[in-house]
């Protein structure tokens, strides 16, 4: 007889057992700033599920997912293929960039082409790349993510979030979400920097044309794309701060969420009272 795999409990060694899908992790555990706990098993993050094997899809099916929501855009589908598909579980694409970001980019990334990369991430240009990033996703997508939080109020639990590397468009929808249940600011940033452990980083596919390939040249200059920063995450804390003045007016105003809304979302996902 099947049996249905073992959720692991925080901590636990995962990427031992899925071997296609990274930065998979329960966010379950962390503290609130009134002395609760987010509860294990509710809330799940991880990179893209498009390679997902059997044994993998089978550990994903065991989780007893209600919804996935995948952030990529159009060009990050076509670039790894669509998820896995998992039965009973409902899928929500909800792209965070717009339909075509990256795929030029990415092109010249799986080339290997140092000249044409130097000259748009060098000098400093790819963190900041990464800082407006993140700054225009807190400006430009409070309505989704607005709907996510409101579809996890009505009971779209346990939720997995990901996006292609489960570390920008994700670690940020996961950072807004712990936000709205009051999560410490503190453990909010600790869980996005999780996303730099080597084993949880995402696989670049290089070209058989390329002749630089992954060369030592190449992969400084992509580095800061792949590093979860605190100043990246920082950048979009204080841009919530500067535009709406507090995190409970962006969570009010921007994000349209009243207090019974929250509400409903602790009472799924917090234990503790």
């Amino acid at each position: 007889m099947t049996q249905t795999p073992e959720v692991p409990q925080a901590g636990a060694q995962v990427e031992e057992v899925l071997t296609q899908v990274r930065n998979f992790r329960d966010v379950g555990g962390l503290p609130t700033v009134d002395g609760r706990r987010l509860r294990e098993g509710v809330l799940f993050r991880s990179g893209h599920l498009a390679h997902a094997t059997e044994a993998d899809a089978q550990f994903l099916g065991g989780l007893g997912l209600h919804t996935i929501f995948d952030f990529r855009n159009a060009a990050d589908i076509r670039l790894e293929g669509p998820d896995v598909e998992l039965p009973g579980v409902r899928n929500v694409n909800i792209p965070l960039t717009d339909p075509a970001d990256g795929a030029e980019f990415w092109r010249m990334v799986r080339d290997g082409e140092l000249d044409q990369l130097q000259e748009i991430l060098g000098d400093g240009k790819a963190a900041d790349r990464m800082t407006q990033t993140y700054r225009s996703i807190i400006l430009t997508r409070t309505a989704d993510h607005s709907r996510v939080l409101h579809e996890i109020a009505d009971g779209s639990v346990p939720v997995l979030m990901h996006c292609a590397a489960g570390k920008d468009r994700a670690g940020l929808s996961i950072a807004v979400t712990l936000l709205a249940l009051g999560v410490e600011p503190d453990a909010v940033a600790a869980d996005y920097l999780e996303s730099n452990a080597a084993h949880r980083r995402y696989r670049v596919r290089r070209s058989e044309n390329s002749a630089a390939g992954m060369s030592e040249e190449v992969m400084a200059l992509l580095a800061p794309l792949f590093d979860a920063r605190a100043e990246y995450l920082r950048a979009a804390l204080e841009t919530i701060e500067s535009t709406w003045g507090s995190t409970e007016t962006y969570l009010k105003e921007g994000l349209k969420l009243s207090e019974e809304t929250r509400e409903r979302m602790r009472a799924r996902m917090l234990t503790g009272s």
